[in-house]
């Protein structure tokens, strides 16, 4: 097999971020020989000791790289973030900005794309015996996408009343039945900014990636939203559903309202293809969809713009186990996997982007545990450097699911090692 070189940076970040990208350095090192990392400084840290949670180092890495794979972040409200800056900044009107949100408005990565696969299925249940031939291939119970908007929504802007630009804003809320019971100092407004540009670039991601969730019958979008309340930007967003629709005939779009979406993920979630929402609302329903696979240990995600792109694990830093060597190393694995197929799209010019109908990671939202039938061991040979990333990938996403089925981390009730689960990884892309 033959591949391109591709320069990917390393974000190892806060907590067990460290631990599992040191740990995961072989196993990238085997399935993508020809990347060259190079690691770049990134979250808490960052911030304690130089006031900047991102390094202008760690920009021009980024914006020169063909994209990042993040490990974990830690952040903290403002009063924290005060007061754990080294003595000398403290006091000096530093604000700390949450990295990632830095990342995606500086990098405009403005679809989060987050699969929801049942990578457990069958684990657990008992093994076929020889006389009976290989064991069934189990099939998933549930499989979508969700694409969540990250540059607008209810994470735009979060302001203070008490602020010197604050008086439009007040005008308006200033009668609202408790804040005349309150202060300006007391009172703060969160902005939902909502825009049909915003919008229809999302449905576009959105629908190129259809038809591949664990009911192979839909191709379908679900606008996750309440239109019924947030009248007028609900109103926005019908709009550019109704004209991205007409550019996608193929594809079903549906307006629900977001507390009844939630309802139907746990009692019929193999109803679902794609599911579209803005930030705050995409940042619930990924969640819950992280449950369904077992925890926050599992899901990976890609934060894609036009021009760049940033794949991380759902999770979080998780201090309370941070060097401890017992964090799951899974979703970082996947990352990596949805980064390459990413990168495959870019190598074959199928369109490495989301932006519209380019390609996208053909991991979101394959719903099983099965690899893409296009992986070395068919005995086929790769055509382009495009397919053998997609053949890396595919391998690597095999190896971690078999690893995440015969000997987890405890997250999973195993009692694996963030080395040893990585080690294993390993062994078997080497086999």
């Amino acid at each position: 097999m033959s591949a391109s070189s591709h320069r990917i940076v390393l974000l190892p970040g806060d907590g067990i971020g460290p631990e599992i990208v040191d740990a995961c350095r072989p196993v990238l090192a085997a399935a993508f020989p020809t990347w060259e990392f190079t690691d770049a400084a990134i979250g808490w840290g960052c911030w304690r000791t130089a006031g900047d949670p991102i390094p202008a180092e760690t920009w021009r890495a980024l914006e020169s790289a063909d994209a990042a794979i993040m490990a974990a972040i830690t952040s903290k409200p403002a009063r924290e973030a005060e007061a754990e800056l080294a003595d000398h900044l403290r006091g000096t009107g530093l604000t700390y900005r949450s990295p990632v949100l830095q990342l995606r408005r500086r990098l405009d990565l403005y679809a989060n794309i987050r699969p929801v696969e049942d990578l457990l299925a069958g684990a657990g249940s008992p093994a076929s015996s020889l006389d009976d031939g290989p064991a069934p291939t189990p099939s998933p119970r549930f499989g979508f996408t969700v694409v969540r908007e990250n540059t607008e929504g209810l994470y735009s802007h979060d302001l203070s009343m008490a602020g010197p630009d604050s008086n439009g804003l007040w005008d308006v809320v200033k009668q609202d039945p408790t804040v005349t019971h309150s202060t300006r100092a007391d009172t703060a407004v969160a902005l939902r900014v909502t825009t049909g540009f915003g919008w229809r670039r999302l449905l576009r991601t959105a629908a190129s990636l259809t038809g591949r969730a664990a009911d192979p019958s839909l191709r379908r979008v679900t606008i996750a939203d309440k239109p019924n309340i947030l009248r007028e930007s609900g109103a926005i967003i019908r709009d550019a559903v109704d004209e991205v629709a007409a550019e996608f005939p193929d594809v079903d779009f549906e307006i629900a309202n977001a507390d009844a979406v939630t309802m139907r993920l746990i009692t019929s979630p193999m109803s679902f293809d794609v599911i579209a929402a803005e930030n705050l609302l995409g940042d619930i329903l990924s969640d819950l969809g992280a449950g369904l696979m077992g925890g926050l240990g599992l899901p990976s995600a890609a934060n894609m713009g036009d021009g760049h792109a940033v794949f991380e694990p759902v999770h979080g830093s998780a201090p309370d186990i941070a060097g401890r060597g017992i964090a799951d190393p899974a979703a970082f694995l996947m990352s990596a996997a949805m980064c390459a197929e990413h990168l495959a799209a870019g190598d074959e010019g199928t369109g490495a982007s989301t932006g519209g109908n380019g390609a996208v990671p053909d991991t979101a939202g394959t719903g099983g545990n099965q690899a893409s039938p296009d992986t070395a061991d068919t005995g086929g040979s790769s055509a382009t450097t495009g397919s053998d990333l997609r053949e890396r990938a595919a391998l690597l996403r095999r190896a971690v699911i078999g690893v995440l089925h015969d000997d987890p981390t405890p997250d999973l009730g195993g009692d694996n090692t963030t080395a040893g689960f990585a080690a294993e990884v390993a062994r078997r892309l080497a086999s």
